[in-house]
């Protein structure tokens, strides 16, 4: 399998996202740096938009991803409820 990641500024906007993102993907890797958070995962990686709802209290548009969004390494497969990033063979 092949690793995809990806990476978000460091602030409080991104870390609801960024937990949703690993209670998700039990899998993933979380790689803090000073402004950056970068999650990997061995072949891939799903954000779900009803888990980012929970923790932030409101409407969540997963077009909301890229304000915060600093680069993504995967295939990208994305509809209203999730965004998921895999290497397809």
């Amino acid at each position: 399998m092949s690793t995809v990641f990806i990476a978000f500024q460091t602030n409080e906007d991104s870390r609801p996202i960024v937990e949703s993102i690993m209670a998700d993907n039990p899998h993933a890797v979380l790689e803090e740096q000073p402004a950056m958070v970068k999650i990997n995962a061995e072949g891939k990686l799903v954000i779900k938009r009803e888990s980012i709802e929970e923790r932030i209290g409101r409407d969540f548009d997963l077009q909301e991803l890229q304000i915060n969004l600093i680069t993504l390494s995967g295939h990208l497969d994305e509809d209203d409820d999730q965004f998921t990033l895999a290497w397809k063979n």
